[in-house]
């Protein structure tokens, strides 16, 4: 029998895809990342940094999502010079656990956030997945804080 779905999961701040997570200084929680659309055959890919906030309770208050192109053509630099200005806009925040909802949100004509992934089966568990790019996946137990790459 699979699991259940979560109500919120816990990201526990790290120095890999969790170094941008914690709360600002008026206790909305964030997570700062860089979702990316894979290069695949034809299609070229795409490279984004996305804003999460999140109100106390950890659900979805507000997403910024930039686009940065096709990942063989990104700037390096405009990327992280984006990223220092998102993370600027919710300056002092103090890094560390936070606990958030599952969402998605469409942009650009792509599925975007923390997203559940039900069971194709009975044998198969719920997992949320960092989207696009599946770049992290959470499994049970949600209140862990870690995740799979």
């Amino acid at each position: 029998m699979p699991n259940k779905p979560p109500k919120l999961i816990a990201i526990d701040h790290d120095d890999y895809h969790a170094e941008f997570v914690g709360k600002t200084v008026d206790g909305r929680q964030f997570f700062l990342t860089t979702p990316f659309e894979p290069a695949i055959g034809d299609k070229a890919g795409e490279e984004f940094v996305a804003l999460y906030l999140f109100d106390k309770k950890g659900a979805l208050l507000e997403a910024r999502i930039d686009s940065l192109g096709p990942r063989d053509s990104m700037d390096e630099a405009a990327r992280q010079q984006l990223h220092e200005r998102r993370l600027s806009e919710i300056e002092p925040v103090k890094s560390q656990r936070i606990k958030i909802a599952p969402f998605s949100v469409e942009k650009f004509g792509t599925v975007f956030g923390l997203v559940l992934r039900t069971p194709e089966d009975e044998d198969d568990d719920w997992a949320v997945e960092a989207q696009p790019g599946n770049y992290m996946a959470f499994f049970e137990p949600w209140d862990s804080g870690e995740y799979d790459t």
